[in-house]
């Protein structure tokens, strides 16, 4: 199916004639943008929604994009949509943080692996970074909501035309349907309402190391309400980076005796522990002003942030996969024949060939019946380690390019079935891989490469409790010092990979999904090999794309900055301007001048 962006304007011009006056910043539209495919326009506001394409309240798109095929089954897609539900549902709508333009990028890299434009995905951060967006976001949401978010769930406004029939259980009665949630809703942070002086102390502590503010209002105060709504959006701007306090003084006398409030309403804000400012009245500008001023004290921007590092300030989209399909008779003929003729070998082995037959190339992949899956889980289970160690090549090759279905890859994702992998790829984790041969290591790395075409294995390959975790850092870390430079090319890819996610966790201002520990020896592991590169340029850019990515807005003062400084990265970096074969590389400048030169 064919996969196409729409692009709105929700400005209808007005954004690129009044944003350089206003913000400094050229800005050329405020966009909205959906996913279309199969005669469905799929977009975000209340909740998940369908509708016509082109036929919604935004009018026609300003702009369409063709974003590529999918081959994924309407099931799957069912499934997946069934699972953002969970996330972008009307309640979770925010224009600058949580809005239409980030369903649709989530949704386009399941479908056909790709991002959306960079310019839309970075609006809001671009707007926000300038005095005004800052002091004008809580009226600019305001303003917008109800376009963005249209009149409501069940109704597309201006249209009353029914969508092209969607999957069979995605559909609805009417020109727009939500899809209910499959996992309980996580509420977004909220102001935090305090009656006493013990409670507020107690609030106040919890915020010792960040920042906090304090509202007092009281139950007779009509300007205090006026703003609430600004109060409550902040609240969830902030997080779990601050805490925002709400305490009625008509009720917590204790409270207003200790702070001497004579008026309602007035704030206060504290930063690491102690207090910073006070003021009175309901300015919602002057309130969003002086918190975001106050978070950016706690929580100060990444000195990175300040360099020119274009291939690292951005989410990464593009992972290495590794598609090429050998000879598939030849690889056939590799393997035993009593494993080869067993019904549940020879089924796969039939599917493999229909999926990538150049003579089925006008079939498309998912309506091609995919086997029993679980006998050949366990056949392999039972049988792997008995064959001959010059077949364990065909074998693990025959599993990629299996692996290159996300039916057959979802699968073997799930927890069951992790087995199944171990069994090929524990053998070649060890320390000593004196006896294991280069052909069998380097297509086991490209197999764990392509567990990133499912968004079902990274979290496992990241997990501190996985041991298919533990089993793919060992083989990749083993194979970056490899003397042959082909392995050391894979090894990098998946260690980019690696990074990649880490750094798109990181990226979004979340957790970073790889302990520092597995960072530092990924880190340590890529320091060396790159020391040793003077011959190829592709595992160079490699290893210095993953080593960019996991530096890349790191703790100052976390173990992965001592490691490099303590390694001499730089003057590593900079020994390969002096390497002939490699001196051309682009990144050398980028990672070594920039990241390594000034950010460190």
């Amino acid at each position: 199916m064919d996969v196409e962006l729409y692009v709105y304007d929700l400005s209808k011009g007005l954004a690129r004639m009044y944003s350089q006056p206003l913000t400094g910043t050229q800005i050329d539209a405020i966009y909205h943008t959906s996913l279309v495919l199969n005669g469905v326009e799929y977009f975000f506001g209340q909740g998940i929604q369908i509708a016509n394409p082109g036929s919604t309240h935004h009018g026609q798109p300003m702009e369409r994009v063709h974003m590529g095929k999918t081959e994924l089954p309407n099931e799957v897609i069912e499934e997946y949509l069934g699972s953002l539900a969970a996330i972008y549902t009307p309640e979770s709508y925010d224009l600058f943080l949580h809005n239409c333009n980030n369903f649709t990028q989530d949704f386009a890299m399941f479908l056909v692996g790709r991002s959306i434009p960079e310019h839309i995905r970075n609006l809001p951060r671009t707007f926000l970074d300038t005095p005004f967006g800052q002091m004008m976001k809580p009226q600019i949401e305001q303003a917008l909501r109800g376009i963005t978010q249209g009149s409501g769930p069940g109704t597309v406004p201006g249209s009353s035309v029914q969508p092209s029939p969607p999957p069979p259980s995605i559909s609805g009665p009417s020109s727009a349907a939500s899809w209910p949630s499959t996992a309980p809703h996580q509420a977004p942070a909220t102001v935090r309402n305090v009656s006493s002086l013990s409670q507020l102390e107690g609030e106040l502590a919890a915020a010792s190391t960040s920042c906090a503010v304090i509202f007092f209002t009281s139950a007779t105060c009509p300007p205090c309400k006026m703003v609430y709504p600004t109060y409550d959006e902040l609240a969830e701007v902030a997080g779990d980076r601050a805490r925002l306090i709400k305490v009625d003084i008509s009720t917590a006398y204790d409270v207003s005796m200790k702070y001497g409030v004579r008026a309602t309403p007035t704030f206060m804000t504290f930063l690491k522990g102690q207090k910073l400012d006070e003021w009175s009245g309901a300015n919602p500008g002057q309130l969003s002003g002086n918190v975001r001023m106050l978070l950016e004290m706690a929580h100060p921007a990444h000195p990175h942030r300040q360099l020119r590092l274009p291939s690292l300030q951005r989410s990464i989209s593009n992972l290495v996969m590794y598609k090429k399909v050998p000879p598939l008779d030849k690889l056939v003929q590799k393997l035993p024949t009593s494993f080869t003729e067993t019904a549940s070998v020879a089924a796969i082995i039939d599917f493999v060939k229909q999926r990538h037959s150049t003579s089925n190339t006008n079939t498309p992949a998912a309506d091609i019946r995919v086997p029993d899956l679980h006998a050949f889980a366990n056949t392999l289970q039972s049988n792997y380690t008995t064959l001959p160690s010059e077949s364990h090549f065909a074998v693990v090759d025959l599993v990629r390019l299996l692996f290159l279905d996300p039916r057959a890859s979802g699968y073997f994702a799930e927890e069951p079935q992790h087995q199944t992998l171990l069994t090929i790829l524990s053998p070649l984790s060890t320390d000593n891989l004196s006896n294991c041969p280069y052909n069998l290591r380097i297509v086991a790395l490209q197999l764990v490469c392509n567990l990133f075409s499912t968004p079902l294995y990274p979290d496992q390959l990241t997990s501190a409790t996985s041991p298919l975790r533990e089993t793919c850092l060992r083989l990749a870390i083993n194979s970056l010092l490899d003397s042959h430079s082909n392995l050391r090319v894979v090894a990098a890819s998946f260690a980019y990979n690696l990074a990649a996610f880490n750094h798109n966790s990181r990226f979004d201002g979340k957790p970073d999904a790889l302990s520092e520990e597995d960072q530092v020896e990924l880190t340590a592991s890529l320091l060396e090999a790159m020391s040793r590169e003077d011959q190829s340029v592709e595992a160079l850019h490699g290893l210095l794309f993953a080593l960019g990515l996991f530096i890349y807005e790191a703790p100052l003062d976390g173990a992965l900055i001592d490691l490099c400084r303590a390694m001499g990265v730089a003057d590593t970096i900079q020994a390969k301007f002096q390497v002939p074969a490699v001196q051309k590389e682009p990144l050398l400048k980028e990672i070594g001048g920039e990241l390594f030169g000034k950010g460190l």
